[in-house]
């Protein structure tokens, strides 16, 4: 398992599935997409679209592409 990043804050949170780990199986918020309590993802940075995310459960590492707002260019 890798150590929480030092960026890692709980007031910088994120609501994404882990592609690591399964902790939110079984949740029923999680279920109905609403912002649970449990089952956040530390924000790390964004780059626009891309969001930098660590999951506190298993302290995955990982990229989203959020496809929302200010997206990245493609070449």
């Amino acid at each position: 398992m890798l150590p929480l990043d030092p960026q890692a804050d709980r007031g910088r949170r994120a609501w994404v599935a882990c592609p690591n780990c399964d902790d939110r199986s079984g949740c029923d918020a999680c279920r109905r997409g609403d912002a649970c309590t449990a089952h956040w993802r530390y924000l790390l940075s964004n780059t626009g679209s891309l969001l930098h995310l660590q999951c506190p459960s298993c302290t995955h590492v990982w990229t989203h592409e959020t496809h929302f707002g200010a997206t990245r260019k493609t070449r």
